[in-house]
């Protein structure tokens, strides 16, 4: 399982230095033709990742429902996001990834409620959730590597 998570920790990484390399004004831009803009794509990387292995696993998520709802599937921006909030979602992607690989090797991860993802695709374990959540996070990956190049 440690590919898994060095696939996570590329993803993330990637993310990081997106959120390095642009402005506030940026991040927060919605280009024509977009429902949603780059800071969205990384939070909703968060959240999703802590409802497909946290929530369906019957376990506390690191992020509070309020974070959840804002950036869950269906979801869009409903306005500027601060440069706070920014910061927080830049520390989420490290300390989330690192506390669900310790919990993972930990065998915190017992039961799971089985998923079926907009994708189709039925998500049975926690194996398979991490799987399916690095599919996922590649995906908005691509979506805000476009949406740099609009901003």
């Amino acid at each position: 399982m440690s590919s898994v998570f060095d696939v996570q920790k590329t993803i993330r990484e990637v993310l990081l230095k997106i959120l390095d390399n642009h402005s506030l004004e940026q991040l927060n831009k919605i280009p024509d033709g977009f429902s949603n803009n780059i800071i969205w794509n990384i939070g909703h990387c968060v959240s999703s990742q802590q409802l497909l292995v946290y929530k369906l696993s019957g376990l506390p998520t690191m992020v509070s429902e309020e974070f959840i709802n804002k950036y869950r599937k269906g979801t869009k921006p409903e306005g500027d996001v601060s440069q706070a909030e920014v910061d927080e979602i830049r520390i989420l992607l490290s300390t989330t990834l690192e506390k669900t690989k310790n919990d993972f090797e930990s065998g915190l991860f017992v039961d799971y409620h089985e998923y079926t993802t907009s994708m189709g695709f039925t998500l049975r374990h926690i194996q398979g959730a991490l799987d399916f959540n690095n599919y996922h996070e590649g995906l908005h990956t691509g979506v805000v590597m476009a949406l740099r190049k609009l901003v």
